[in-house]
């Protein structure tokens, strides 16, 4: 007798079962372009730094502009609790590994300063930088307010899993549309990895959206609450959602996928799987500017009763010229990011990243072992 099916299980892809397919015209990398946009704001490249305090101290948001990327800075982080962060992150860094956890507890249990979140965002606009500033949904009606008065040009708006419907036992939540019309600068929400609340999310007038649960290498989400779906699955279809909403509205909202990523082949597959940009943690942790001190640690981490996150010691491999733009003596695809992506583009005949998400992808889960024997070995 067949057994009836309680639920229909569907496969789900990530970075190194997939492959992007050259295109029948190719172009001169030095001819293509790395733009991208949110609302209103141009970036040179596709890249942001991801709001951990181990990747973006205000210095850091600073240097990323200046590299034509974007640094996006935490306001619940240690820059807006400690009037001398540094040293708290270098305890952090110190820490034995038995102990760290608790310590991140303790450390981010101090509470947040509004003025320190003014100071914050007041240090990235002097710089003369474009501000981008993150929060959890449970302080974004005290914060965003705060940081927009000083200047700060985009509200980013996280948690590990956002939706455009939240019950809780608050009288009144938070309320994206009501949010976007608050505050006169983009917005951008997640993490999402579904079509479904990708659409629901657009449909409040966001900016932007970010897609990833669980990915990031200092997360374990995954793990913990066995909750996330694979990179290049969840990015394809968000990217459906925007292209819907795009369809219906006029509005075109910009996808980011964030975590995961960490060679100038990820990134490429993000962008041709739909991205419009990507948001990297651990490979900008592991930049001697980077404020980790060579180690990197997820946001959930500290949380009270249920940690999602673990502190990891990356290293320091570089400056963040050569992460981005190289040159680059390592084989492995973890520097010269842009660089990666304009070979790619012009392997693939796109002019830009909107032709780039054109390419025709494969499943290919030998892609990365096909005839590799000896480099395999060498590993």
């Amino acid at each position: 007798m067949a057994v009836p099916n309680f639920k229909e299980l569907r496969r789900a892809y990530g970075f190194d079962e997939v492959a992007i397919v050259p295109g029948q015209v190719t172009v001169n990398p030095d001819m293509t372009s790395t733009q991208m946009s949110i609302g209103h704001h141009v970036l040179d490249i596709p890249i942001l730094a991801s709001s951990m305090d181990a990747v973006v101290s205000p210095s850091f948001a600073s240097l990323m502009h200046r590299k034509g990327g974007l640094g996006v800075l935490n306001l619940e982080g240690v820059y807006t609790r400690y009037p001398d962060p540094y040293l708290v992150l270098e305890e952090i860094a110190s820490a034995p590994l038995q102990e760290v956890t608790s310590l991140l507890q303790r450390v981010y249990s101090e509470p947040i300063r509004d003025e320190m979140v003014g100071d914050c965002v007041e240090s990235v606009k002097k710089s003369g930088a474009t501000c981008a500033v993150a929060v959890t949904p449970q302080n974004t009606k005290r914060l965003s307010p705060v940081a927009v008065e000083a200047g700060a040009d985009l509200l980013f708006v996280q948690s590990t899993v956002t939706t455009a419907r939240h019950i809780s036992r608050s009288y009144r939540g938070l309320i994206f549309s009501e949010l976007v019309d608050q505050v006169s600068v983009p917005v951008v929400v997640g993490n999402c990895v579904g079509y479904n609340t990708a659409l629901e999310l657009m449909e409040t007038g966001i900016s932007g959206l970010l897609v990833g649960v669980g990915p990031g290498a200092a997360c374990t989400t995954r793990e913990v609450v066995g909750v996330g779906v694979p990179q290049v699955t969840a990015t394809l279809d968000c990217a459906a959602a925007r292209e819907e909403y795009y369809n219906r509205t006029g509005k075109r909202v910009t996808v980011i996928t964030d975590g995961g990523i960490r060679t100038g082949g990820d990134l490429c597959k993000a962008l041709a799987s739909g991205a419009d940009g990507v948001m990297i943690g651990t490979p900008f942790a592991q930049t001697q500017e980077a404020p980790g001190g060579g180690y990197n640690w997820g946001m959930a981490n500290p949380h009270p009763e249920l940690p999602r996150g673990t502190r990891i010691d990356v290293g320091t491999k570089g400056t963040l010229k050569e992460i981005l733009y190289g040159p680059t003596s390592v084989t492995d695809g973890t520097q010269n990011l842009v660089g990666a992506l304009k070979v790619a583009l012009g392997m693939c005949g796109a002019m830009n990243v909107p032709e780039f998400q054109k390419a025709e992808m494969i499943i290919a889960p030998s892609i990365k072992t096909e005839g590799k024997i000896f480099q395999l070995a060498r590993d």
